[in-house]
Formats: structure tokens, C-alpha cells, sequence
């Protein structure tokens, strides 16, 4: 296993040993009940809200894994999932095009001290989307991160929007449904262990496809 690949198991297993932690000294259920039925009770209007600020979150570069996992928990696993699409490919388009215009500058003054970047654009001009996608589902280089750079190399705009789409879904599904996981656990609407116990699965078969992902990109002459 990679390193990236058991930082993000170990990430995951942290993120539900904190929630299980939580739900036992604080009260984390009453919370997040009171929090749920505040973004219900203002409809629709409570999925653009978040959707805004998921896309908000990429394009400042902070990591979104705390709001995906807070999707599954807010909205359950389905609908959580599309929000976090939606706001994720947003977020992605959105960094992609200011890196295309008024930051292009400064992005590719970046890109220039930067060995991954150049061996990022190789690897696409060589073997174009293949190498995108296979990037969306390791999550290597960071999702953040890679939205800029790759809006300075020769990628269309089309190909990166539908590889973002396709290639992040496998852990789009895990964490929310580890988030609507752990909320069922913490609010009593299910079988504590086996709701935990699938959650950590959901991770762990994320963290396994991306791994192949990796060794795949390694392949491509992108080094991890």
C-alpha cells in the first residue's frame, strides 16, 4: 500500500473514531439533528447554500473531505452524493478557468519551479484524459492543487470537466455514505456496528481502487 493510499484510510478511520469519540462526551446527536432540520426546513435553498460553499472550498484550496462526509450526515447518502458532485465539479471548472485567465500568471510562474507539473502535462500530452482520470480517482496529485495546474496546460475544458465528474465518484460515495453512516449511528436510526463497520468498508475500497489508480500514474510517468 502506498503512502498516499494508507494516509487516506487512516484518514478516514480518524475522521469516524472522532465522531464516535464525539458522540460519547458531547452532544453531537442533538446538534446534528437540530443542524439537519434547519437545512430542510429552508428547502432547496439549503443544498445551493452548501453546494456554494463545497465550491468555495476548492477553489480557496482547502480540503472538502470534512464537508463530504457532513453532506452524507445533512442530506443521507443519496442526495449528499449529487451535492457534493455538483459542488466538487464546480469547484474544479471554477479554479480550472480563473487558472486559464486572470491567475494564469501567477499559476504558471508557480508551475515553472514544479518537476510534478511538468511530468503531469508529459503525461497528458501522451496519453490525454486516460491520465486525468486515473488522477481523479487516486486523488494524486491533491484535488485542489491539480485544478489550477492543469488549467495552464493543454487540457479542453470538456475532457476535464466529464473526468472530474466520472473519476471522483468511487470516493464521492464512500465518504458520504460514511458520513450518512456515522450519523445514523450517532442518532440511533440503525445498527451502530454494522453502520460503522460499512462506513470504514466504503473507505477502505475507495482508498483500494485508488491505489491501483497510483500504480497506474506511476505507470504514466507521474511519481507519487
Amino acid at each position: 500500500m502506498t503512502r498516499r493510499t494508507t494516509l487516506r484510510v487512516v484518514g478516514g478511520l480518524v475522521a469516524i473514531l472522532v465522531l464516535v469519540i464525539a458522540a460519547r462526551t458531547l452532544p453531537i446527536a442533538a446538534w446534528l439533528e437540530q443542524f439537519k432540520d434547519y437545512v430542510q426546513g429552508i428547502g432547496p435553498a439549503g443544498w445551493v447554500l452548501y453546494v456554494i460553499v463545497y465550491a468555495i472550498c476548492c477553489v480557496l484550496l482547502i480540503p472538502a473531505s470534512a464537508l463530504t462526509l457532513g453532506a452524507g450526515a445533512i442530506f443521507g447518502f443519496a442526495t449528499g452524493s449529487i451535492i457534493v458532485l455538483i459542488g466538487a465539479t464546480l469547484g474544479a471548472a471554477a479554479a480550472f478557468l480563473l487558472a486559464r485567465t486572470i491567475l494564469r500568471r501567477r499559476v504558471e510562474a508557480m508551475a515553472v519551479s514544479s518537476p510534478r507539473l511538468a511530468a503531469v502535462d508529459r503525461a497528458i500530452a501522451a496519453e490525454g484524459t486516460k491520465v486525468m482520470f486515473l488522477m481523479r480517482l487516486s486523488g494524486f496529485p491533491p484535488f485542489t492543487w491539480i485544478n489550477y495546474a492543469l488549467g495552464v496546460t493543454g487540457v479542453g475544458f470538456g475532457p476535464y470537466v466529464i473526468t472530474t465528474v466520472v473519476g471522483i465518484i468511487p470516493g464521492v460515495i464512500a465518504f458520504t455514505w460514511a458520513g450518512a453512516a456515522g450519523a445514523a449511528a450517532l442518532t440511533g436510526s440503525g445498527n451502530r456496528l454494522t453502520l460503522i463497520v460499512t462506513a470504514v468498508g466504503a473507505i477502505v475500497v475507495s482508498a483500494y481502487i485508488a491505489r491501483i489508480a497510483t500504480r497506474a500514474i506511476r505507470r504514466a510517468g507521474v511519481a507519487p
